[in-house]
């Protein structure tokens, strides 16, 4: 037999190389990971194929099994702090941190997505954004709070501002605090470690840090700092920009806020005493600071909530099993079928012309409950709209005619967390093309008659508990008018001594509010669009009546938050259109998915 030539040697290590990725002519089992979780991307990167893994909300990444010496790459972003009321300082973004080939093993690894932190109200800071954590991998830590004029010494750590008089320094970004604790394989950080910007005497305020940069001093830009690009969740040929920092707050009589950092920041609120923007939901943004006034700071605008976490996971994969005929979102071939799924807003480009109609899902941000302060009403659910055959028939409408060229996908936020003793804040629209699902309506409060019913919207938002107003109404489901409709009523409330009622679901009135347990939220719909069947659009549970032993009623079926007793109310789930709980939680954001025969 003839000595290879080093050509031929050189062509064996290459198919050796596609065989273990499983792309070898020879076929076989591929060597490689398999896994579940979140929502799947596939896409090739330089005739490398990846599939990616994105969790916008808590569960696990399951490796169902893996060949020894595989391994993942990671993208984990903290939750973005929130913005200062009062001339206030933008927040700084959550904790940034990548890494490549690093093993894992056939286990589930636990995913907790890091809220962001809650805007500050009545001339108070800020709160520092919550961690997200990959457990065993890594931890991100939450953004700095962005100071108010009269704070402290210090803000979150590794965020330091500078007091003023009339200027507050930007909250940071995560600090970088160098860490091996229990739990975690070898060292990790706590992210990305840029400082907000100072605050200037007697002007504007500074701005948060973002991943990428420092944020700017007042006066002048008071920007918050940039994030940074990955291309982990949907390929090169779609990078994300994450963890940007929030925009300062303008200075008296009418400076303007500083805006936010691109990946997520929010922007500064002008003065007089215009609120800050929340940071992005899913980018780890800060939050922006509000504008102050020369007068009465009860009346300054809140500071924008900080967006929530990230957490993406990729691999190696052998091939992509089909071609896309559009372009947008993250890709996944299930079933005989491609399937585009948008947590974020951005185009759906029509490639392919023999491509006439979709299938698509479009759930809306859910309603938040009633603020804390009171009894409050549960958030309804975002509006649900649907053509998948998963959903049930009286709530499935007709697939969407498409033709080649773009169409603009927008992902509603879910309303935001309102101050205390406020109404809870309606959720944001989701629209595809002609398909727009309204957002989920707020939670009554029972602390003046005006305030106690829930309010109209996709699904309406739980009456207030308490009020002595006598019966108090649900909000209007399915508002504005849809066919089939896309909501429910929320729940009613009885009057005195009751506990809140439920915000509605996508196939339920939410649940009347009791003595002393609050309302149920209403369920919401299925649809097996994703490739399983999930559930989306559930009402938030109404508060309980704690003085007299209740509970806060349980969130519907679809990512429904709980409703506060002596527990904490908690929030809808990201991605699921599901209403916050009564007496505190933000409503979930919304989800758009679209899919055709591959």
């Amino acid at each position: 037999m003839a000595p290879l030539t080093t050509g031929a040697i050189q062509a064996i290590l290459r198919e050796f190389s596609q065989q273990r990725a499983g792309r070898g002519r020879y076929g076989g089992a591929p060597a490689g990971i398999t896994a579940t979780g979140g929502i799947i991307s596939d896409y090739e990167e330089s005739g490398t194929y990846y599939r990616a893994h994105i969790f916008t909300s808590s569960g696990f990444f399951t490796v169902n099994s893996a060949a020894p010496g595989e391994t993942v790459d990671y993208l984990v972003v903290g939750g973005g702090g929130g913005g200062g009321a009062g001339v206030a300082g933008g927040a700084g973004a959550g904790g940034f941190l990548t890494s490549t080939n690093r093993p894992v093993s056939a286990t589930s690894y636990t995913i907790t997505i890091g809220g962001g932190g809650v805007g500050g109200v009545n001339n108070a800071a800020g709160t520092q954004g919550g961690n997200t954590i990959l457990v065993g991998i890594a931890t991100a830590g939450g953004g700095g709070y962005g100071a108010t004029q009269n704070s402290g010494a210090l803000n979150a750590p590794g965020s330091p501002f500078a007091p003023g008089i009339m200027g507050s320094g930007g909250g940071g970004s995560g600090g970088t605090n160098s860490i091996t604790a229990a739990g975690l394989a070898g060292p990790s950080t706590y992210g990305s470690s840029n400082p907000g910007g100072t605050g200037a005497l007697n002007n504007s305020a500074g701005g948060g840090g973002g991943a990428g940069g420092a944020g700017t001093p007042g006066p002048g830009g008071k920007t918050g700092g940039p994030g940074s690009s990955n291309v982990y969740a949907y390929g090169p040929t779609n990078p994300q920009t994450y963890a940007g920092g929030g925009g300062g707050g303008g200075a008296p009589p009418n400076a303007p806020g500083g805006s936010g950092g691109p990946g997520g920041g929010g922007a500064g609120g002008a003065a007089p005493s215009n609120p800050g923007t929340p940071g992005t939901f899913a980018t780890g943004g800060g939050g922006g600071g509000s504008g102050g006034s020369l007068c009465c700071s009860f009346l300054w605008g809140p500071g924008g909530n900080g967006g929530s976490g990230i957490v993406v996971v990729r691999y190696q994969i052998g091939q992509l099993t089909a071609t896309a005929k559009a372009t947008g979102g993250a890709i996944s071939y299930v079933g005989g079928k491609t399937i585009h799924t948008f947590v974020s807003s951005g185009p759906f480009t029509v490639t392919d012309p023999t491509l006439t109609s979709v299938d698509y899902l479009v759930v809306a941000g859910g309603g938040a409950g009633g603020g804390p302060g009171g009894v409050g009403g549960g958030g309804g659910a975002g509006g649900f709209r649907s053509s998948d055959p998963g959903t049930p028939s009286p709530l499935r409408g007709s697939p969407l005619p498409v033709s080649p060229g773009p169409y603009s996908i927008t992902v509603g936020a879910g309303g935001s967390k309102p101050p205390s003793n406020a109404k809870g804040n309606k959720g944001s629209q989701s629209i595809f093309s002609t398909i727009t699902s309204e957002g989920g309506g707020g939670g009554g409060l029972n602390l003046t008659s005006p305030f106690c019913p829930g309010d109209p919207g996709g699904s309406g938002g739980g009456a207030c508990g308490a009020g002595g107003f006598g019966n108090a109404p649900g909000g209007t489901g399915n508002f504005p008018p849809t066919s089939p409709p896309q909501g429910s009523d929320g729940g009613l409330s009885p009057g005195n001594d009751a506990a809140a009622a439920g915000g509605g679901g996508a196939c339920a009135t939410g649940g009347v509010g009791n003595v002393p347990t609050g309302g149920a939220g209403g369920s919401g719909a299925t649809a097996s669009i994703s490739g399983s069947s999930d559930t989306y659009a559930g009402g938030g549970g109404g508060a309980g009546r704690p003085d007299y032993g209740g509970s806060g009623g349980s969130g519907g079926s679809g990512g429904g938050g709980n409703g506060a007793g002596p527990a904490s109310a908690t929030s809808g789930t990201m991605s699921t259109g599901g209403g916050g709980g009564g007496s505190g939680g933000s409503g979930g954001s919304g989800i758009v998915i679209i899919a055709y025969p591959s």
